[in-house]
């Protein structure tokens, strides 16, 4: 990814930002779920003529089966397979197909090698594979009257939901975290100097995640800012089969069955109750707080004490103003996850690089910065999911630093 957003490749700024966080968030998940690795290919990049991908590849027909998925839920998959359909349903028919044929091939390749008692890959195939496997007997003959563990069919369900809830929201939000970041210098500086500050003289790809992901709270901050004013998913919620009774200070309102509720995020997210007078403006580091007594999980950027760490300030788990990833026992069981992809993200390319928004003729730094921003205001809407509708506008020019 950085040879495509860096200035190596002879490109002075790019476009794709939305489509690039795309396919890095796509190779995450094939990486955590399948242990599969592919090479980065930036959006505007032409595929070698020797390379060994083709258009039945994992990876498109998953990217297929996202962007259409509206009209797969609709008409379901069987129904696609008509000749009289446009050709985009008839792809979006035969991704299903290559889709189905990939989840199986590794599922029926990880369940031989575990009940071979062979050395398995750590991925979330091989924990679901395992679950599966409670299912059958030391033959390999399904036990019907034992059904603890997963079916094959919820296998595959569950791969696929974690596919589509851990590929295009963490996605969106990367692609309008990187265009904030484009309008604050300030802040890039900031994230800059805490990871070079906490990965000195050590390789970022090779960096533990164990130690080193707790110490970077700056660039957690952005992940968090950056959700609480675009936050992705717009959580449904329901009463249910009884009424529920809410409290608002010292009334009470009844609300009846089987009702949904969608909270209002933008107005808990951006209420200067909650968030001060600057509640619409961009600032991660409203999430920093410093410590003097938790020794170890802070960044400690003040190379001379040990004290104070700066440590992210995170939101109660009750009567929380920030809801980013739902909350109570039914909260995103993927939010750490994405956490982790975001900050990743931010680590690989803000260590070396920095971004600005490509001044338009006439403009300078400063009118380019603010046109990016009022486009990230006004052309970010739901499609599905919270996006930039025309992330294309969004000309970003990488240079190192």
């Amino acid at each position: 990814m950085l040879n495509v957003f860096g200035p190596n490749v002879g490109t002075p700024c790019i476009n794709s930002v939305a489509a690039d966080t795309r396919t890095v968030s796509l190779h995450v998940m094939s990486g955590a779920i399948f242990g599969k690795s592919y090479p980065f290919r930036g959006a505007d990049e032409a595929i070698p003529s020797d390379s060994k991908e083709d258009s039945s590849s994992y990876g498109k027909a998953l990217k297929i089966i996202l962007d259409r998925c509206i009209p797969l839920v609709i008409l379901g998959r069987k129904n696609l397979n008509n000749p009289w359909l446009p050709k985009k349903l008839r792809e979006l028919y035969r991704a299903t197909l290559v889709f189905q044929a990939h989840m199986t091939e590794a599922y029926e390749s990880e369940k031989m090698v575990m009940m071979r008692n062979g050395k398995v890959e750590n991925n979330l195939m091989t924990s679901l594979v395992r679950a599966s496997l409670a299912n059958v007997d030391q033959k390999g003959t399904t036990n019907a009257a034992h059904q603890e563990g997963l079916t094959e069919e919820e296998v595959y369900g569950n791969v696929f939901v974690f596919n589509f809830a851990g590929h295009d929201a963490t996605a969106n939000s990367l692609a309008i975290g990187i265009c904030l970041l484009a309008t604050r210098p300030d802040v890039q500086d900031w994230i800059a100097e805490e990871i070079n500050t906490v990965l000195s003289g050590v390789d970022s790809r090779k960096s533990p995640y164990e130690t080193t992901f707790r110490r970077l709270p700056r660039c957690l901050a952005v992940v968090f800012e950056t959700v609480r004013l675009y936050t992705a998913v717009a959580i449904a919620k329901s009463t249910g089969a009884s009424p529920r009774t809410l409290s608002l200070g010292a009334n009470t309102v009844v609300i009846p069955k089987n009702t949904v509720v969608i909270p209002n995020y933008s107005a808990l997210h951006t209420h200067p109750r909650y968030w001060g007078d600057d509640s619409l403006k961009f600032e991660p580091s409203r999430w920093i707080v410093l410590s003097s007594s938790d020794p170890g999980n802070g960044n400690n950027l003040t190379s001379s004490q040990s004290y104070p760490a700066e440590l992210l300030k995170e939101p109660p788990n009750r009567n929380s103003p920030f809801v980013g990833w739902s909350g109570g026992a039914r909260s995103c069981p993927g939010r750490k996850f994405a956490q982790v992809e975001f900050v990743g993200v931010l680590v690989g390319l803000f260590r070396e690089y920095r971004v600005a928004p490509m001044p338009l003729n006439g403009e300078d730094d400063d009118s380019a910065r603010a046109r990016l921003l009022e486009q990230i205001e006004k052309d970010t809407g739901m499609k599905l999911l919270l996006q930039m509708l025309h992330p294309e506008k969004a000309v970003l020019a990488w240079r190192r630093r």
